[in-house]
């Protein structure tokens, strides 16, 4: 593995770039790629085959691009996808998943709110997460449908996001919650409208920096970091409208984006005709270990 190779990050849109912007700070000399899937966000509402396939084709082209490493830069791509790119690709395949751990520890009233996409909270994988630390606290979910859409139209204030999050964050608050984790890298760009909605005594989690540990830990392991004398740089692709992905991306970046688009053999377009999820009742555990609020 060339240390110089970039790390490539994919998710269904500009969510991911919540993951994106903290390893760029943390890895300041590493040359980064990414890939929004905007022309088929967000996952959260989609089949689980078609979020495989599209998990599949972006990391292909990753790859292509000569990726040393890929970061699933998603919670609904990894907790649907991360094992069969494990098992497809041999470089390192990073995921994210909510910060349960650090949110138990950290609660002071015993009440944890996790705020998630509806394919998160079915998942074997947060089901394994909640039997693994869950235990430890009155755990609460909330798939929150409409969430990811507001960011990925760059709308991070407005009444639409602010009265989601209300009627999400009411029987959390309610109940007790004092700690909140963010269960879709969407949500971190949203987190000054939560904290002022949740008020200052709530603690909010973000695992995107656990995530830029991880990616730290993997290419040192693999003697693969790039030179700190190199050269970095960032290249930016998508699946979706160009003119309104840049403008988006610019804003939760806060800087110009030089976006290109994904090669149409990446944009199978005839993927859409099946891309809806089956409809499903919502995740639901008993008990104080967790109990999942609301529906997808």
């Amino acid at each position: 593995m060339d240390p110089s190779q970039p790390i490539g990050l994919f998710d269904s849109g500009v969510g991911g770039l919540s993951v994106f912007r903290r390893i760029r700070a943390d890895l300041p000399y590493e040359t980064l790629l990414y890939v929004a899937d905007s022309g088929h966000a967000p996952y959260g509402n989609k089949a689980v085959d078609f979020i495989i396939q599209r998990s599949v084709a972006i990391s292909e082209f990753l790859l292509e691009q000569g990726a040393k490493a890929i970061v699933v830069a998603c919670n609904t791509a990894t907790a649907t996808a991360i094992v069969r790119l494990r098992e497809q690709f041999a470089v390192p395949v990073i995921g994210i998943e909510p910060a349960l751990k650090p949110a138990v520890a950290a609660t002071r009233s015993g009440v944890v709110g996790i705020l998630a996409t509806g394919h998160t909270v079915r998942s074997d994988k947060f089901a394994a997460l909640l039997d693994q630390h869950g235990h430890r606290a009155r755990v609460m979910v909330q798939p929150c449908p409409g969430l990811a859409d507001c960011v990925e139209e760059g709308d991070l204030n407005g009444p639409h996001p602010r009265a989601l999050l209300e009627s999400y964050l009411q029987p959390l608050l309610a109940q007790g919650a004092d700690t909140l984790v963010l269960g879709c890298t969407h949500y971190p760009f949203l987190t000054p409208l939560i904290q002022h909605l949740a008020g200052p005594n709530v603690a909010i989690v973000d695992p995107s920096a656990a995530v830029a540990r991880q990616v730290r830990c993997r290419l040192e392991a693999a003697a693969a970091l790039a030179d700190r004398n190199g050269m970095s740089g960032e290249r930016y692709f998508t699946s979706g409208a160009l003119d309104r992905t840049a403008r988006v991306m610019g804003l939760l970046l806060e800087q110009p984006v030089p976006l290109q688009p994904l090669p149409k053999p990446f944009r199978p377009e005839e993927m859409r005709l099946n891309s809806a999820a089956p409809s499903a009742p919502p995740a639901t555990t008993s008990g104080l270990k967790s109990r999942t609020l609301g529906s997808r």
